[in-house]
């Protein structure tokens, strides 16, 4: 009886497992891609960039790389135009990656949802507000660009472009500092939008009475539609986290 009552408090006394600082890395960037912060076809931030951005290492970066590698994540191309392009926003990891990294902070990220939607109907007041002509020559051509994109990584490009033309159109860079900040801090860091490809009609229809909105002045009408444009993160947040949730917890 003595040895079963040793054996059990060996057990119990089993060094507990400690995620390591590429683990951390390997949590986010899983769940950055189940987001679509970066989607198919579009490359990563370089490993300088990354390491940055993520407060750690190039060493860190590039193991966590390596595992997202040989997990057919991400397909490490070589020479002037390479990188590692992502090859898959959902793998079997995902769901755990996810709940790591999201749920834990998921009040505190809907508050600074929240926060995001009403601070980017303020951009988009003022965008609509001070325009010049030049700014508004340029959010037209951005849309254009959106909506004649047709794969998922240009559909991003052109998504966050846009953001970015309505930010420069307020003529205030210290708006678009705020605007960045509470973006690094809703998207663990990589300062990158998420996006669903699924909703990208819905986004082209957004997209449009946003711009038209501020390049007609219409600053209220301008502001009411960016704050509900927001809000479409926020949905985009809850819709990964249930995912992950589904997974984990079947019939729940």
């Amino acid at each position: 009886m003595a040895k079963t009552g040793l054996a059990s408090e060996a057990v119990a006394m089993a060094p507990l497992t400690v995620p390591t600082v590429v683990d951390e890395v390997v949590d986010r960037l899983l769940t950055a891609l189940a987001l679509g912060e970066f989607v198919p076809g579009e490359r990563l931030p370089a490993e300088r960039e990354m390491a940055r951005l993520l407060g750690v290492s190039r060493s860190t970066v590039r193991v966590a790389l390596t595992r997202l590698r040989e997990g057919d994540v991400v397909e490490v191309r070589r020479g002037r135009a390479g990188g590692a392009f992502v090859t898959q926003s959902w793998q079997p990891e995902s769901a755990a990656a996810v709940s790591r990294t999201l749920v834990p902070r998921r009040a505190e990220i809907e508050e600074l949802g929240d926060l995001r939607c009403r601070y980017e109907e303020m951009v988009a007041r003022t965008a609509a507000e001070v325009r010049t002509v030049a700014a508004a020559d340029e959010l037209l051509s951005l849309l254009d660009a959106f909506v004649r994109a047709r794969t998922p990584e240009d559909e991003h490009r052109a998504d966050m472009a846009i953001h970015q033309g309505v930010l420069r159109a307020t003529g205030n860079p210290q708006m678009a500092a705020i605007s960045r900040e509470l973006l690094t801090r809703t998207s663990l860091g990589l300062s990158i939008e998420p996006y669903d490809r699924d909703l990208y009609g819905q986004a082209v229809t957004e997209h449009t009475a946003l711009v038209t909105a501020i390049v007609e002045g219409r600053v209220a009408v301008a502001g009411a539609i960016a704050r509900e444009h927001f809000a479409m993160s926020a949905r985009t947040l809850r819709k990964v986290i249930s995912r992950s949730a589904d997974i984990q917890h079947p019939g729940r």
